[in-house]
């Protein structure tokens, strides 16, 4: 249980909403900035206004899987209302309190640091993101579909990239009954693609190998999608690239060739905002509860 502790959640989407559901139902204390526009009720919650009060007796910070940005700009769904994490706001919390986050941009990193707080990033997690790879590999696919007029099944498909994200996407590919190949950076992870049944090849090759491709996938966050690429593909082609913005494809170029090339990052909370929510939630609660129980060890 997470009785005694006081919980902030700061803007955020639906998957905020889980967040804030398993928390109430575990008795913690939990307070809400940014949903005024909430249309679920979720019993036991405190809406609050952005005031230095709010932060002063929280035991943890619950910030939008995107953090905020560089000016401290919190995005959420549920409000008209602009929110801004400001310095003195994070100056106003207790020197114990853990902010938590998906991913965070320097602002938030040097505000914590300053301040002496623990940031939490849950997408660094190898167990998130291994279950968010998941509702991303689902989503990817569902874009696919809607993209295209021939099936997976019996398709030519390039996944770039087997980290987390990209074993699950051609794994669900292959699955599918597509033609799978993966690009791959390191020599040591041709047997590993060998093994699940994908045809590897390296990423410095990439050119030689999209031909004849249908869809390609890319994971990796860095430009590798380039014009010289784009101009050896077929215009009947379909990129979807779910690294982080910008990505890793020349967007401008694509659209001048007549390739459809669509940017899609952060799919688990448009497609599945019920399971990624409830990733996020169990993680925080794993945390909170090592908490109490190294506590009560100390003591």
């Amino acid at each position: 249980m997470l009785t005694g502790v006081r919980i902030v959640v700061l803007g955020g989407d639906a998957r905020q909403l889980e967040v804030i559901q398993k928390c109430a139902e575990l008795d913690a204390t939990v307070s809400v900035v940014g949903f005024d526009k909430m249309q679920r009720s979720i019993p036991g919650i405190e809406h609050q206004e952005l005031e230095d009060e709010v932060f002063a007796s929280a035991d943890v910070l619950v910030l939008p899987v995107v953090g905020c940005d560089d000016q401290g700009k919190v995005s959420t769904s549920f409000s008209d209302t602009p929110i801004y994490l400001k310095k003195e706001h994070v100056a106003a919390l207790p020197e114990h309190c853990i902010v938590f986050t998906g991913m965070a941009k320097p602002f938030l990193r040097e505000l914590c640091l300053d301040n002496g707080l623990r940031l939490v990033e849950v997408l660094d997690r190898d167990d998130i993101a291994l279950y968010n790879s998941i509702p991303t590999a689902e989503g990817a696919i569902a874009i696919a579909i809607r993209e295209t007029d021939f099936t997976i099944h019996g398709s030519e498909c390039i996944v770039l990239g087997i980290g987390r994200t990209g074993f699950t996407m051609a794994k669900t590919l292959q699955g599918l009954g597509a033609n799978v190949r993966v690009g791959i950076r390191r020599e040591e992870d041709v047997a590993r693609a060998t093994i699940m049944g994908w045809k590897p090849f390296m990423t410095t090759d990439l050119a030689a190998q999209t031909g004849e491709v249908d869809l390609l996938f890319n994971t990796i966050p860095t430009m590798i999608i380039t014009a010289q690429i784009l101009s050896r593909m077929p215009q009947k082609a379909v990129i979807i690239d779910l690294a982080s913005a910008p990505g890793g494809c020349d967007f401008r170029y694509a659209d001048k060739r007549g390739i459809k090339a669509l940017l899609a990052p952060g799919l688990p909370g448009i497609v599945a905002p019920k399971t990624a929510g409830g990733i996020i939630a169990d993680a925080l609660i794993r945390l909170l509860l090592e908490e109490q129980n190294a506590r009560e060890v100390k003591s």
